[in-house]
């Protein structure tokens, strides 16, 4: 009876095929940081911070929009505006339409009007998503076209970026948004109006070298990586090692780059309180 006992093997129990399909596809999320996972709907309702490290995961442009503006203030700008495909690159135009249904935007920034709290803004929204929020014609233009009619209606202006940098596929075309939205920016400034920048992560490349860092105030979210080449390409081109934190938005507020880093769930008392200080013109009674 003994060496029955000793020689039964035992197995770990695996689950049946069954109690897979049970499990809804995307009901929990691991973080990125420290690798507690979460159900889906809990790591939502926290904004994708997660309540463990603190790492700020990325956050889909209508749940920002949500946590920051009035309940039914929501006016959105330029909805007919998509992208073509103008230097007939290959398969992007298949690429686009796969992005489309998955986000369900029609392209990587969404802009439009609101009120924080009382105080009516217009903003613009980057979302990751959809092709890494790369800055293709259609968003330099509706970013650009947000930028004027807040000039024209004299409100501040919000923009949250969030960017790998130009769209390859659109050349040349790309990078003339760099020269268009800041040519943008400095007309709504010269008119006295404000312009808050906060850079999400990652924010890169022609972003990040034009109207991202082009605000009265530039803010960004905890941990975001900030920069215009990556960390590898300095690197090799400098021939030097970098520091660990370097391109964080810890680093960029240590260097003064920044004016301060905040955390998503303060965001919009910080955003009431700069718009309180500058609320001529700006405040629905």
């Amino acid at each position: 009876m003994l060496k029955d006992f000793f020689s039964k093997k035992k197995h770990a129990s695996k689950p049946s095929e069954e109690a897979k399909q049970d499990i809804p596809e995307g009901l929990m999320l691991k973080c990125s940081s420290c690798g507690k996972i979460y159900y889906r709907e809990e790591m939502r309702k926290q904004l994708y911070v997660c309540q463990k490290c603190g790492h700020h995961h990325q956050l889909p442009s209508d749940e920002r929009i949500n946590s920051l503006f009035d309940e039914g203030s929501f006016l959105e700008y330029d909805t007919n505006l998509e992208t073509g495909n103008p230097l007939e690159f290959p398969s992007y135009s298949q690429k686009l339409e796969k992005d489309q249904l998955k986000t369900e935007l029609k392209e990587a920034v969404v802009t439009g009007e609101g009120t924080v709290n009382g105080f009516r803004t217009a903003f613009a929204v980057m979302d990751s998503r959809f092709r890494m929020a790369s800055m293709g014609s259609v968003v330099g233009e509706k970013i650009a076209r947000a930028l004027e009619k807040a000039r024209e209606e004299k409100i501040p202006f919000i923009i949250f970026t969030a960017s790998g940098g130009a769209r390859m596929q659109e050349g040349a075309l790309s990078l003339m948004q760099m020269a268009k939205t800041s040519a943008a920016v400095q007309r709504f400034r010269d008119a006295g109006g404000l312009m808050i920048s906060v850079m999400t992560n990652p924010t890169y490349g022609g972003v990040s070298a034009s109207f991202a860092s082009l605000g009265d105030y530039n803010f960004a979210e905890p941990g975001a990586l900030i920069g215009f080449a990556g960390r590898r390409v300095v690197e090799e081109t400098i021939r030097e090692k970098l520091p660990e934190d370097f391109q964080t938005a810890e680093f960029l507020l240590d260097h003064g780059q920044l004016d301060a880093v905040i955390n998503r769930h303060d965001m919009k008392k910080y955003l009431t309180t700069i718009l309180d200080i500058h609320q001529a013109g700006g405040h629905v009674s």
